[in-house]
């Protein structure tokens, strides 16, 4: 297979038309053999637009709704990041290219495993291993935070650790009615949210809706 076609092929015919248009957004996704991060009886997939399973019950993103993220992110080669979830490590290697460091937590030593050795070419990636469905308080702060699995309702606790003009990125909400937002700290006490798209996406585990119901 021709896997540089391939990825040419989902630049123009998925990411691009779904209006991500940022020249870096794009070299990036260029620049990223998005194959080298799934299994080999799978890289055949690795450039469609689905969610490709990633194991332990994970997948990843299709590459157009991470481009759109990534677009309204916009991490500078200054900035720090926050991942949450680490996933197949695909989007820290993205992440990672475009900013100063990474931090990146994942709830499955697994998964964190075969990302980190993926990335060995990476000097500013942190590895953390944990549940961070509410919270990850490690007593930093971020210009960056991306979240990349769905929340029924966004932790308070990521807000605050946003830096100023800082960006976070998720997808709130419960099925079939979920957005895709970005918040931006504009003062201490003040964020503002604006709506990219709406979108139905796998939940971090432990971020699930709480039962309405009770015995």
């Amino acid at each position: 297979m021709n896997f540089e076609q391939a990825r040419f092929n989902m630049v123009e015919q998925q990411i691009r038309p779904w209006d991500v248009l940022d020249p870096k957004i794009l070299d990036l996704f260029m620049s990223t053999p998005r194959h080298e991060f799934v299994a080999e009886s799978q890289q055949a997939l690795a450039y469609s637009d689905i969610e490709l399973p990633i194991g332990e019950d994970q997948s990843m993103l299709p590459p157009r709704v991470e481009a759109r993220l990534l677009q309204a992110l916009d991490p500078a080669e200054d900035e720090t990041v926050l991942e949450i979830g680490t996933g197949s490590g695909y989007t820290t290697a993205l992440l990672a290219k475009a900013a100063k460091s990474v931090t990146t937590v994942e709830l499955f030593p697994s998964l964190q495993e075969t990302a980190q050795q993926r990335l060995t070419e990476f000097d500013n990636i942190t590895f953390k291993q944990g549940d961070a469905s509410q919270g990850w308080d490690d007593g930093q702060t971020y210009d960056v935070i991306f979240l990349t699995g769905a929340v029924a309702e966004l932790p308070d606790s990521y807000k605050q650790q946003l830096n100023l003009g800082g960006r976070l990125v998720a997808i709130q909400g419960e099925k079939p009615t979920m957005t895709a937002e970005v918040l931006t700290r504009i003062s201490d006490t003040e964020w503002e949210t604006e709506v990219l798209f709406e979108t139905v996406l796998p939940y971090l585990v432990n971020a699930e809706p709480k039962s309405h119901f009770s015995l």
